[in-house]
């Protein structure tokens, strides 16, 4: 009896003991990855100043190349480029020969600074609001300025990225960022620019369960769970332009009893009415042709991202002159009769079709840093060089509607300019010289100090 006694204290000890390491793992686990994503590095905002890059091949995106010329920045705007630019005396000059000087790249499809880890540090992720519904929800309010994650992909040419919010249905607003900022609204261009929709699709999966192994939802029934989620979409919209409707007959004649404040469809009148954009997040073949079905019913000002079956529907995309982000061209393919390059060659047919797009990463943050290289990838399966270039500078840059600020190097625009040594769509280009908003900022991240702690190790 003392034995049992005495087996029962040692398992009882043992089951506190693990107890106390799993809750001391769980509980500092987030602190130990916020210290080993520093924030050192991204307090660092740049230093101001009247800059020219001198004897320099240019690459404006819109307009001829020159093979040797230069840009003047002053202001934190571009002020002159040209063959011959006369720097002035309290410029810094930048000694440009054997560089090329291009626009900052602009990732049209990031959750930047609203997840640091999505895995094992919950307080990091701030992407998703509960509910379904959420059109009042800013992705702006919930920016971290400080993630690690900026650094590590403004120093690959990145200089923009529009953050969406993420969850449910109606995910909220996404916010047009530049990649340098001590605070979210620092580093804002458009506060408030789309509308996020994740639209329903058709899915066959059931789910896992506790009660048995996930069963494959007939095809009927899935398309009947997706029309019930559409209609619900639809009734929101719906109740929104009322509400909409209700408000302004209340405004003009007094007399009319005003509809009691209704912060989701109040968030919403600007992207029924077509003053700003909707994205609808979509994928297969189905599902975007559902996802026009509804932009016609509605007649909203839509943009598709995702757009894996972009391809197959290029003629619709075309004659409703939708644009299109595309964020799949390293998926794998999905369908065991799929070419290899089915998602590599995407960009290239939607080209071809005269379809407005662009190339973004559709990541959180963590791959961001991929852009140059998934516009590379389709430039090597059938897409134009010039072409590749545009859909990662000028064309995103009129999706989001800001070509008049970013995408090119032109006289007026915002200095967000990058200088390599060889081609930006390269992976063996380095960036030797960033500029956003004027400001020349240093090449650090968390990755140049990783290499630089480790690079002589021996042991």
């Amino acid at each position: 009896m003392k034995i049992q006694n005495s087996k029962f204290k040692i398992q009882k000890q043992i089951s506190f003991l693990l107890f106390t390491f799993y809750f001391l793992l769980f509980t500092l686990l987030p602190f130990a990855n916020a210290q080993t994503n520093s924030a050192t590095q991204q307090n660092v905002t740049g230093t101001t100043g009247t800059f020219v890059i001198k004897g320099a091949r240019i690459i404006p995106v819109v307009g001829a190349e020159i093979e040797s010329g230069s840009v003047l920045i002053r202001n934190g705007k571009i002020e002159a480029v040209g063959a011959t630019v006369n720097a002035p005396s309290d410029a810094k000059v930048i000694d440009g020969k054997g560089l090329s000087v291009y626009p900052g790249m602009i990732d049209a499809s990031t959750n930047m600074g609203l997840i640091e880890i999505p895995l094992g540090a919950p307080g990091t992720v701030d992407s998703n609001e509960t509910g379904g519904m959420n059109p009042n929800a800013k992705a702006i309010t919930a920016i971290n300025p400080h993630s690690a994650h900026i650094n590590v992909t403004r120093v690959n040419g990145t200089t923009t990225v529009l953050s969406l919010p993420g969850g449910g249905v109606i995910s909220g607003q996404s916010a047009v960022i530049n990649l340098n900022g001590a605070t979210p609204y620092e580093m804002a261009v458009t506060e408030s620019f789309a509308l996020v929709i994740n639209f329903p699709r058709v899915s066959v999966f059931s789910g896992f369960s506790f009660a048995g192994p996930p069963r494959d939802v007939p095809l009927s029934e899935a398309l009947k769970n997706r029309d019930r989620q559409v209609e619900a979409l639809k009734q929101m919209f719906e109740d929104a332009e009322n509400y909409g409707k209700s408000m302004d007959a209340a405004t003009k004649d007094p007399k009319l009893p005003r509809p009691k404040t209704n912060l989701r469809f109040a968030a919403m009148l600007p992207y029924i009415r077509g003053e700003r954009p909707v994205i609808l997040n979509v994928n297969r073949e189905v599902d975007i042709r559902a996802a026009l079905k509804f932009v016609d019913e509605t007649k909203i000002k839509v943009i598709l991202m995702g757009c894996n079956d972009a391809w197959k529907v290029t003629k619709a995309l075309k004659e409703r002159n939708i644009p299109v982000i595309l964020t799949g061209v390293f998926d794998l393919p999905v369908r065991e009769d799929d070419p290899y390059d089915l998602y590599y060659e995407n960009a290239a047919k939607l080209q071809q079709a005269g379809v407005k797009f662009c190339i973004a990463t559709g990541d959180y943050g963590a791959e961001a840093r991929d852009l140059p290289y998934k516009a590379g990838m389709a430039s090597s399966f059938g897409l134009p060089q010039a072409e590749a270039l545009k859909a990662v500078t000028i064309y995103p840059a009129q999706i989001l509607g800001v070509a008049d600020k970013m995408g090119s190097i032109e006289v007026g625009k915002m200095a967000n300019i990058v200088v390599t040594d060889g081609d930006i769509l390269e992976a063996r280009t380095n960036i030797k010289h960033l500029f956003i908003n004027g400001r020349q900022l240093p090449l650090t991240s968390r990755h140049t100090e990783l290499y630089e702690q480790f690079k002589n190790r021996t042991k």
